[in-house]
């Protein structure tokens, strides 16, 4: 199985942990490789209280509708909590916004990439890792990437600028969210995580 990342530090944190992972793009866009994929990387919280680095594994894929993408049994990941997990087609960041797509949906977490992946019919599972909630926005580093899933650097420096309270808080997130899908990786490889 691999593990489809949308983000070049996803699949960097999944090859640490000795998956065989393959960037994807955000949306998934990028070309995708043959064979079972895992979507794999990190979300954002729709509802508040899910911490940083919080794991969760998918029982149930929603659209922002809360059409159901897939349905299956959720990947084996020693602490990771089962979840119901929406693939929107933006970026949702707004607190009121997530409060509306968890009520419409009943899904806990939102990311991008699951609902391309689930229409292949090829999608084995959803693992996400918590790196933002409804208290704790990305705001401007929510542009931050590119849509290949590289680094966007001048959207990274204007949110340092422009947000020198939240953008420093909102990057300490997303590596507690990186060093949860490290283990995650680990645990599904069944490997022993390589070096950095």
């Amino acid at each position: 199985m691999t593990l489809a990342c949308a983000l070049a530090s996803e699949e960097r944190a999944a090859r640490r942990g000795g998956a065989h992972a393959v960037r994807v793009g955000i949306g998934a866009h990028l070309p995708l490789p043959a064979g079972p994929l895992a979507s794999f990387g990190v979300a954002g919280a729709l509802v508040p209280g899910v911490e940083p680095g919080t794991l969760l594994t998918a029982r149930r894929v929603v659209n922002e509708g809360g059409a159901v993408l897939w349905e299956g049994e959720p990947l084996p990941v020693p602490g990771a909590a089962e979840a119901v997990i929406c693939s929107a087609r933006r970026v949702v960041d707004a607190p009121s916004e997530r409060e509306q797509l968890a009520a419409r949906t009943g899904a806990v977490a939102v990311e991008m990439e699951s609902e391309r992946l689930a229409a292949t019919g090829r999608l084995a599972g959803t693992v996400r890792a918590i790196a933002d909630g409804p208290e704790r926005p990305l705001g401007g580093l929510a542009r931050a990437a590119t849509a290949g899933g590289g680094v966007a650097w001048r959207g990274v420096i204007r949110a340092f600028i422009t947000e020198p309270r939240r953008a420093p808080r909102a990057a300490r997130a997303s590596i507690r969210a990186l060093a949860s899908l490290e283990r995650a990786a680990t645990a599904i490889s069944g490997e022993r995580p390589h070096g950095r």
